[in-house]
């Protein structure tokens, strides 16, 4: 499986929220191709922020699991 690209709006939102940054860069990269896949399904700004603050706050469970 080909692996999933940054989206621009979660780099966008990545780059404003340091904490979250530096929480998926601490991500193995299946955990990351989860959030990104999560990433590619977002259909609003505050949805990005949203899925990027989850894992600020609450590490991959809460940027996995944060938007449904």
């Amino acid at each position: 499986m080909k692996e999933k690209e940054l989206p621009l709006g979660f780099g966008m939102a990545l780059a404003q929220n340091e904490l979250a940054m530096k929480k998926f860069e601490s991500l193995t990269e299946t955990e990351k191709q989860s959030v990104l896949e999560q990433a590619h399904h977002v259909h609003s700004k505050r949805e990005m922020q949203q899925l990027v603050n989850g894992i600020a706050a609450q590490g991959i469970s809460g940027g996995i699991h944060g938007i449904s």
